[in-house]
C-alpha cells in the first residue's frame, strides 16, 4: 500500500473532512434560521450583544444602554405594526345636514345603483380628529384617561366661544371616498389646534396615534372600501359627475359639542354610530333637544347610576347588620321592654 505523500490526504479522511464540514454548514445554516424566527432577528447582533473592541468599564452604563435599545425595540417594532383601530369622533347629527346628505347618496344611487353599498349611514356622520392603536383594555382605559385629560385644553383654546363647524361642497380622496368639505373660515385654526393637542396628548401617554399625512378634516359619505366586491362588477371609482349638482352646495352647520373615543371594530350601536368607550362634552350644544346617541348616552349613565346606589345601599344595609354588639344591644333592648312590660301587669 503506498503512504500518501507530503501535502496529500487519504481519500477516507478527505472524505471525513467533507462530512464535517457539511455537518458544521448545515449546525451553521439551522442556527442562523432560528436567529430569524426571534423578535431581535432585524438588530445588529454585533452591536445588540455590546461586542466591541475596547473593554467594557462602566457596567451600569452598559444596562442602561441595553434597556434603552430594548425599549426602542419594541417601540419600533410597535410602529411597524401599527393599525388604527380606534379613532377620535366629531359627531355630526344636526337634521339639516344629515337630510342633505341623505339627498346627495340618494342622487348618486339614482344614477348607479351598484354604489348604494357604498354609502355611509346616516346615523355614521363624523370627522375624524385622531386615529390610534389600542392594543388591550388597559391601553382603552389610557385613552380615556387621555380624552379626560384634553377637554381642559381644548376650553381654553376655545375661550368659551362655541366652534361652528360649515359644511359646503364635494371633495374625494383619489375618487375612492367622496366626502363633504368643511368650509375655509376662522374655524380652520381653531379644529388644528385641538386636533395637533389630542395628538399630543394621547403620544404622551405612549399611545401610537396619528397619521403620517397632514390632519385634513372632512366628513365623509361614501367610500368604495364598503364594497370591495364593485371593483369586480367595473366600479373602480367615483365619477365626479355624479356629485356634480353638490360641487358648492351648503349642507348646513355644526356646533362642536362632543367628542368620542370611538372603536372601529366593535359592534356599532342601534342608531348606527360606532362603538363608544368614552365621551368629552365641549361647552354646551344649541338647537334644543339632544339627539339618539345622546339620549342612549343618558339613559344608559342613569341606569347605571340607579344600579350603583342600590348596591351601596345594599352593603351598607349588611355592614350595619353584621356590626360586632349591635344584635346584643337589640335584645337588651328587647328584654328591658319585656321587663318593663311585666312590671306594669304587677301594677
Amino acid at each position: 500500500m503506498e503512504r500518501p505523500g507530503a501535502g496529500e490526504i487519504h481519500s477516507n479522511e478527505c472524505e471525513h473532512v467533507s462530512k464535517k464540514e457539511k455537518m458544521s454548514e448545515e449546525f451553521e445554516a439551522d442556527t442562523m434560521d432560528r436567529l430569524v424566527d426571534l423578535p431581535f432577528a432585524t438588530i445588529d447582533i454585533k452591536d445588540d450583544c455590546r461586542i466591541t473592541d475596547e473593554p467594557q468599564i462602566n457596567l451600569e452604563r452598559s444596562k442602561e444602554n441595553e434597556q434603552s435599545k430594548s425599549d426602542q425595540i419594541k417601540k419600533n417594532k410597535k410602529q411597524k405594526d401599527y393599525q388604527p383601530n380606534y379613532f377620535l369622533s366629531i359627531p355630526i347629527t344636526k337634521k339639516e345636514i344629515t337630510r342633505g346628505i341623505k339627498i346627495l347618496q340618494n342622487a348618486i344611487i339614482q344614477q348607479d345603483q351598484r354604489l348604494a353599498k357604498a354609502m355611509v349611514g346616516d346615523g355614521s356622520f363624523h370627522i375624524t380628529l385622531l386615529v390610534m392603536q389600542l392594543f388591550n383594555e388597559d391601553e382603552v382605559n389610557m385613552g380615556i384617561d387621555a380624552l379626560l385629560e384634553l377637554k381642559p385644553f381644548i376650553e381654553e383654546i376655545l375661550q368659551g366661544k362655541h366652534l361652528i363647524l360649515p359644511f359646503q361642497g364635494i371633495g374625494n380622496f383619489g375618487n375612492q371616498v367622496g366626502f363633504v368639505k368643511l368650509a375655509e373660515g376662522d374655524h380652520i385654526n381653531p379644529l388644528l389646534e385641538i386636533a395637533e393637542i389630542a395628538k399630543r396628548t394621547f403620544q404622551e401617554k405612549g399611545i401610537l396615534a396619528g397619521e403620517s399625512r397632514g390632519f385634513k378634516p372632512h366628513l365623509t359619505f361614501m367610500k368604495l372600501s364598503k364594497a370591495p366586491w364593485l371593483r369586480k362588477n367595473g366600479v373602480k371609482k367615483i365619477d365626479p359627475e355624479l356629485y356634480e349638482k353638490f360641487i358648492s352646495h351648503r349642507f348646513g352647520e355644526e356646533t362642536l359639542y362632543r367628542i368620542d373615543l370611538c372603536s372601529m371594530l366593535k359592534k356599532k350601536q342601534s342608531n348606527g354610530y360606532y362603538h363608544c368607550e368614552s365621551s368629552i362634552m365641549i361647552g354646551e350644544k344649541n338647537g334644543g333637544e339632544p339627539d339618539d346617541a345622546e339620549l342612549v348616552r343618558l339613559s344608559k349613565r342613569l341606569v347605571e347610576n340607579a344600579v350603583l346606589k342600590a348596591v351601596q345601599q345594599y352593603l351598607d344595609e349588611t355592614q350595619n347588620k353584621n356590626k360586632p354588639g349591635e344584635g346584643s344591644s337589640v335584645k337588651t333592648e328587647e328584654a328591658d321592654r319585656n321587663g318593663n312590660d311585666s312590671e306594669n301587669n304587677r301594677k
